[in-house]
Order: C-alpha cells, then sequence, then structure tokens
C-alpha cells in the first residue's frame, strides 16, 4: 500500500486570506484563538490512528503558542513553515519574503529543536509570475515547498505545472503539488480544504485509490485547525461565496479525517518526499 502525506496548516480561523478585508492584521491580537484547542483535538485524532503528519505553522501561532508547536515536534510530527502571519507571496517583493521565511523557519527551529526543511505557502501563492520564490527558499534553507496547485482557480493556481514532486531551481528545491486528479481533460484539486467539505467522503475516497492504484503515486492532504471547529466565530459582512466555501459543512469535518485516517497510510511529508526519509 502506498503511504500518502497528511498535512496541516496551522492558523487561527481569523488568518485565512479570504477574511483580509473584513478583519484587519491589527485585530489578531484581540480576537480569540481558538488554535491551539483544535490542535490538540488534531494531535490526539493522529494519535488514536497511529498517524505521523506534517504541521505548517505559522511564525505568529508559534511565538503565541510555543508549548503546542513542542508537543508536536513531541508527538513525532514534522514542524514545516507556513509563513509568520499568512501573506501571500503575491503580495510581498523577493526582500520581504525573504526576511519572513528565514524569521519564521528560525522560530520554529528554535522551538521545536529540529531542522524545518519543508514550506507552504499561504494560500498556495506561489506561480508563474513569482518564481523567484523557490530561490529565496532554496536559499534560506528549505529542502522542499508544497505551494502550487496545478489547478486555475479565482485565488490561486498554476494549471501548467506537474501534477506531482517536481525539482526546482536546477535541484535545489523540490516542489510538491497538492494532489490533483485529471478527469475530462482538467485537473481537479481533491487534495483537502473546501473540496473535501464540499464533495461526499466517497468521492476522495475514489480520487486516491485511483491516484494510488492507477498512477503508483503518493498523495497530499491537506487541512486546517478551523475546519474541525463549528463553533467557531462568524465574520460578518462576508460575501455568499466566501460565505459558503469556510463554512460549509465544518460540523462533518472530523468525522471524514476519521474515515480518511482508517482507509489509508499516511506519514509526514519529509519521509515521503526527501530521498534521506528521514526527519
Amino acid at each position: 500500500m502506498i503511504t500518502n502525506a497528511m498535512t496541516v496548516d496551522v492558523e487561527d480561523w481569523f488568518q485565512v486570506s479570504a477574511f483580509e478585508k473584513h478583519l484587519d492584521r491589527s485585530q489578531w491580537e484581540s480576537l480569540p484563538c481558538r488554535v491551539e484547542a483544535n490542535v490538540d483535538r488534531i494531535l490526539a485524532l493522529f494519535e488514536r490512528h497511529g498517524v505521523k503528519a506534517t504541521f505548517f505553522t505559522l511564525g505568529w501561532i508559534a511565538r503565541r503558542y510555543p508549548e503546542m508547536v513542542r508537543r508536536i515536534v513531541d508527538q513525532g510530527h514534522e514542524l514545516a513553515s507556513h509563513g509568520w502571519s499568512h501573506v501571500r507571496v503575491t503580495q510581498q517583493d523577493p526582500d520581504s519574503f525573504r526576511q519572513d521565511v528565514t524569521r519564521t523557519r528560525a522560530l520554529l527551529e528554535d522551538l521545536g529543536g529540529a531542522p524545518v526543511k519543508g514550506y507552504r505557502a499561504a494560500s498556495y501563492s506561489i506561480g508563474r509570475d513569482n518564481l523567484w520564490a523557490w530561490d529565496v527558499l532554496a536559499e534560506a534553507g528549505y529542502r522542499y515547498s508544497s505551494s502550487v496547485v496545478p489547478v486555475r482557480h479565482d485565488l490561486y493556481g498554476m494549471p501548467e505545472a506537474p501534477r506531482f514532486a517536481f525539482q526546482a531551481v536546477e535541484g535545489r528545491l523540490l516542489e510538491v503539488p497538492v494532489t490533483t486528479l485529471e478527469v475530462a481533460g482538467r485537473k481537479v484539486n481533491f487534495g483537502g480544504g473546501g473540496w473535501f467539505r464540499l464533495f461526499p467522503y466517497r468521492l476522495t475516497r475514489w480520487a486516491f485509490h485511483r491516484v494510488n492504484g492507477r498512477e503508483g503515486r503518493p498523495c497530499i492532504f491537506y487541512f486546517h485547525p478551523w475546519e474541525i471547529d463549528p463553533a467557531q466565530p462568524r465574520v460578518r459582512g462576508v460575501g455568499p461565496k466566501t460565505r459558503f466555501r469556510h463554512y460549509l459543512n465544518l460540523a462533518r469535518t472530523e468525522g471524514r479525517l476519521e474515515r480518511l485516517l482508517q482507509d489509508f497510510r499516511w506519514d509526514r511529508m519529509d519521509r515521503i518526499f526527501l530521498q534521506e526519509g528521514s526527519a
């Protein structure tokens, strides 16, 4: 059986890109944080199923909850970078991006006591117009990125990118896209997030079996701690599309995750995709 990569993007409910126009960053410190309790629920879920995962963690969160970060590492999971405060790469220049990823990596390594090898951009915001980001990541010491989704989407996407892991910047960085499936000539994202909440679980299971079985490739799955938290505060004034994407089926996510963890084999990104296969 092929081993797939389980990943968690560690950010709180108010830090998602879709809420940028409704919740200013200056408000973050005063908003009720729910991420620590949700991460602890996720850690317990993984423990029940014997699963190790990769936690792409914001520096802002890590600085606020250092003991949570240590629990992630102490329980055998990989700690990786999600940038400092969920600023999309499309909103940064090379210098500010370098400062962001260097600062985050240094803090995570200090707290976790282990090398941080992986990075995932906020909202998968590396694409054809900012491929310089791969150079910056390699220079900053990262070994791999999981920051591209090879689909067309109104918020992100690089449809011409390969579907599976590929070498970037002359082999100095491995890019591992979120898994997609080719359907009727189109790449469809089924690697997690809103797609996992929108479609019936049997569709995700079918797609994973297809990629594992027919193509012989590992899949990458991702979700956020707020996606198992139906009691999170509601943001006022958001449009119907954003409201639908963010709040749809939150009460069902944890149960679907239980089934996903049972139906497939899982491990950390570094063990699956880096050549030495160890943390």
